[in-house]
């Protein structure tokens, strides 16, 4: 059983993908074969990059799909008929799905998800999918954001009281897929099998006499993973001077301090002097925690000041994806009863690509990604590909490392590869050292190629004229 989607899992869709679903049934449609892409046609965050997030979430709901005899009763009383509601009674997924693995990094256009199987299962499923999908990907490439700008110290997810509403579980999964090192999401720690983590609210020390009282009793419960907070009533003039105090009070039990938190106020300044204060009481160990409305620009800026901070801790505009609240991930039928077609517009960038497809990577010499290609599945190389919209535009790839990076996932409605968030968010990480740093900085980066061979393009330029004449 789904410990997301627990129950009701066939209701999680649109309304209007029910009512497809239906027509397909009392038309005869329901069994045609039918391929689904999924891709997005922008990175989030004015960035260059996404990080694949939410297939682990998306195969696990995916084995469960199905509808009960109460979800049954639901959708007789929104008056769909007899014969679909029969079709839905034993109804379970059975496609199959391909995809890059989880933690890769992708960009735009670029069939990064492609789901098989008979035309009613495959439309059925389109808007968990890019719920699953658009979301969590989204998060995972915010986190990997901050996690690059920290430069190595570690940055810790904050976010859950800020995130939108039950989202909360599984953006502090993608958070840690994107490259965070622990969450305070209790919830999603159990689920997943995360790292929790969290220090202590001001309220805490404001229910003590006093901040040394309140630091003290802390110190005596957790010896071993104390972090104080230290700007309840004066950084510099009370918290930090009373948490030094009960350092070395820890220290002649045998214990030692963690960390101290700064949750307001100039973080740059205030870090600096703190530093400065701890070193020369010798507590060179004790760590410095920085909070307070973080986001991949802050701590940027916080580090090119010299703000001696060992760990960040953001919330807000980590999980709820600030700046760009929803990636424009779709879902587009790219074959029909094994015959090739597309969703054509007036702007060629909004025109899909028809077929089955596959996507393969080049790296340079040096290690690096230099380009992906979209080729139709049977292409087995090509020594060009060309700019989706902009065909003069082309590179050669011919001496670079080729490397498919779409697999099979499912089969038969059965998961045949799940990451666990672990392996997810280290096969981030292996790929993001594999992407350029100026595909990574924040102002403009350079744009990574994405090109399409010869054979799809023209397959595409045939169906739009045919789609012409008719």
């Amino acid at each position: 059983m789904s410990s997301l989607i627990p129950r009701h899992t066939g209701l999680y869709t649109d309304f209007y993908e029910l009512a497809m679903a239906q027509g397909y049934v009392l038309s005869g449609k329901a069994e045609a074969s039918a391929s689904f892409d999924y891709f997005f046609r922008e990175n989030p965050f004015k960035g260059g990059y996404v990080v694949f997030a939410g297939l682990s979430d998306l195969l696990e709901v995916l084995e469960e799909f199905s509808f009960t005899d109460e979800d049954l009763s639901y959708l007789k009383s929104l008056d769909f008929q007899k014969p679909f509601l029969d079709y839905l009674k034993n109804f379970r997924f059975k496609g199959r799905v391909y995809s890059v693995r989880e933690g890769e990094v992708v960009f735009p256009l670029e069939p990064v998800a492609r789901v098989e199987g008979t035309f009613l299962e495959t439309q059925l499923i389109e808007t968990l999918l890019l719920n699953f999908l658009n979301f969590e990907s989204l998060i995972a490439t915010k986190s990997s954001r901050m996690v690059w700008a920290a430069s190595g110290r570690k940055v810790v997810d904050f976010g859950l009281r800020r995130a939108q509403g039950l989202a909360g579980i599984q953006a502090s999964r993608a958070a840690l897929v994107g490259g965070v090192t622990a969450t305070s999401n209790v919830y999603s720690s159990f689920l997943y099998s995360l790292s929790p983590s969290g220090t202590q609210a001001h309220s805490w020390i404001q229910s003590f006499p006093g901040e040394l009282a309140a630091f003290r009793k802390f110190a005596e419960i957790y010896p071993d993973r104390c972090t104080l907070l230290v700007d309840t009533y004066n950084t510099l003039e009370s918290g930090l001077p009373n948490a030094m105090i009960v350092a070395k009070e820890m220290e002649e039990k045998g214990h030692r301090l963690a960390g101290i938190r700064l949750d307001s106020g100039d973080l740059a300044y205030l870090s600096k002097r703190a530093r400065a204060t701890l070193d020369q009481e010798g507590l060179h160990y004790v760590k410095i925690v920085a909070s307070n409305q973080l986001d991949e620009h802050l701590i940027k800026s916080l580090l090119d000041q010299g703000a001696p901070i060992n760990i960040f801790g953001v919330g807000t505009s980590l999980l709820t994806g600030q700046d760009s609240p929803a990636l424009d991930g779709v879902y587009k039928l790219g074959a029909y009863e094994g015959k090739p077609t597309l969703k054509v517009s007036e702007n060629l960038a909004k025109t899909s690509l028809p077929g089955v497809k596959k996507i393969v990577r080049y790296t340079d010499p040096d290690g690096f990604f230099y380009a992906d290609g979209i080729l139709l599945e049977e292409e087995k190389s090509v020594e060009t590909i060309y700019h989706p919209t902009s065909p003069e535009q082309k590179s050669r790839v011919a001496r670079y490392f080729p490397e498919s990076i779409l697999f099979k996932v499912m089969e038969g409605g059965k998961s045949l590869a799940r990451f666990t968030v672990k392996e997810a968010a280290a096969y981030a990480q292996e790929r993001l050292a594999k992407l350029s740093p100026e595909r990574k900085r924040f102002e403009n980066p350079h744009t990574y190629k994405v090109g399409i061979s010869q054979k799809l393009m023209d397959l595409r330029n045939q169906i739009i004229r045919e789609n012409q004449k008719s």
